[in-house]
């Protein structure tokens, strides 16, 4: 499952006090005048191409809205400062692109560079052979290399090889909290597991569902499975599992993280009907902002989500964010995270035009006005050195928290439906939603899981 955007993701406006919300991942106004224009944008760079003699690189990204927008203007300005190298951009919805690049890839006709997300998917490309390993460009220019919070890497290092540079966003994983309803029952926002437990034990005593959790789309549900084995036993172990080593699921921090999930299922920590409620419709979103929920373990769109459909929630200071709660004698670093650390882009083997592949990530992704235009339109690029940038935006305490949660995380990991096979995701996921309606045991969880390695 595509993980970087989600299906209810929306943008908000950052600079100039206005707020353009967009609906959706693939909506009507991402494939309309946008695409027009970069159809048009492919077409020129074509026909001029042609005419010229120069190089050309062609790059398939999945954008909409704004941030397609974005895209285009990068590769206009790259167009410009680059005389003998003409780049072209073309635009698909998520989901047919995920399989129009497979078929493009077993074909040996992809595009220069594609858009990705690194882990699984673009382990067996580079398995394969078919995504040119960027180390060597990287390391001859330090300047380039750095450009990157190190944490979002690791889903683009294979073999201790680069395959891939982020080119948008970050999203990390965050607990979400009603301070209006927390401030009502005299609570504070939980650092800790034990903390944790006894404001879901307060909370629902007031008749307040402690947690919301949009239990019917399953992947929310993942997202504390991946925070709880990180905290218990650090990034080794979930790493082993990708690693294929035998029985990795039977690893004691997976059946502690599970028994914990299923003591705050016990506990009512969430609201009764859970795996009815659609995270992808916001229904999880709407019970903590019309102050039914005290709290949301969600990723940083959840911001954006809540921000398009009650805005005044937020301008009130009622929407509080905290990292996820601490284990007390875990092996795991507090400041790991879990979510989705960006889109990226990697160059093909295929292409005949690599050093000018190089070139275009080098020179026109995440570069300095590139960045400014990331961060106009709300998103936090994963490079380094703009602090200051993210604090003067209109929601730049929010915006400077998910920031510092990415730059201090020593691991990032990326959401392990995205890191593992398809195959073995969708039996994850189908077999939390088991776990959390207390229809399998931890140990049944693990040994259903371990088949499927």
């Amino acid at each position: 499952m595509f993980r970087l955007k989600r299906k209810t993701v929306v943008k908000f406006g950052i600079g100039v006090g206005t707020v353009s919300v967009l609906s959706g991942l693939v909506s009507a106004c991402g494939v309309s005048n946008a695409s027009v224009q970069s159809a048009k944008v492919t077409t020129n760079a074509t026909q001029a191409a042609a005419s010229t003699g120069k190089q050309t690189v062609t790059i398939w990204d999945i954008q909409t809205g704004a941030a397609q927008q974005v895209v285009i203007n990068m590769s206009n300005s790259f167009n410009k400062t680059h005389p003998n190298i003409q780049s072209q951009v073309q635009f698909f919805e998520n989901d047919p692109y995920k399989q129009k690049i497979q078929i493009a890839m077993g074909a040996h006709n992809p595009p220069d560079i594609f858009v990705g997300w690194g882990g699984g998917t673009l382990a067996a490309y580079v398995k394969a052979g078919d995504v040119y390993n960027l180390t060597s460009a990287l390391n001859a220019d330090p300047s380039w290399k750095n450009r990157f919070l190190p944490s979002v890497m690791k889903p683009v290092t294979i073999g201790g090889k680069i395959y891939g540079v982020p080119n948008d966003n970050v999203q990390p994983v965050m607990m979400f909290y009603n301070k209006e309803v927390f401030k009502q029952y005299h609570l504070t926002p939980p650092s800790t597991w034990m903390q944790l437990l006894s404001d879901v034990k307060v909370l629902k005593s007031h008749g307040i569902a402690p947690i919301s959790l949009g239990g019917k789309d399953e992947w929310p549900e993942l997202m504390y499975e991946e925070y709880l084995v990180d905290r218990i036993g650090g990034p080794q172990v979930f790493d082993a599992v990708l690693s294929g080593k035998k029985n990795a699921w039977s690893n004691p921090a997976f059946i502690k993280a599970n028994t914990m999930i299923q003591q705050l299922v016990n506990a009512g920590a969430f609201e009764p009907g859970f795996s009815s409620v659609s995270s992808n419709q916001s229904e999880d979103a709407a019970l903590l902002y019309t102050n039914r929920a005290g709290l949301w373990l969600m990723g940083s769109w959840g911001f954006a989500t809540i921000l398009s459909n009650d805005k005044a929630f937020i301008q009130q200071g009622n929407l509080g964010w905290i990292p996820f709660p601490r284990i007390p004698g875990g092996k795991g670093n507090v400041n790991d995270i879990a979510g989705n650390p960006s889109n990226y882009y990697s160059i093909s083997m295929a292409s005949k035009n690599k050093a000018a592949d190089v070139t275009f990530l080098k020179d026109a992704v995440l570069n300095n006005q590139n960045v400014k235009d990331w961060i106009s339109i709300g998103d936090v690029p994963p490079v380094k050195g703009i602090e200051s940038q993210l604090k003067h935006t209109t929601y730049g305490g929010y915006l400077s928290f998910t920031y510092d949660l990415v730059k201090n995380a020593p691991n990032f990991q990326a959401s392990w439906d995205q890191a593992l096979p398809p195959a073995e995701a969708q039996e994850l996921l189908t077999d939390l939603s088991k776990l959390f309606l207390n229809q399998m045991t931890p140990q049944q969880f693990s040994e259903d899981m371990n088949k499927h390695m």
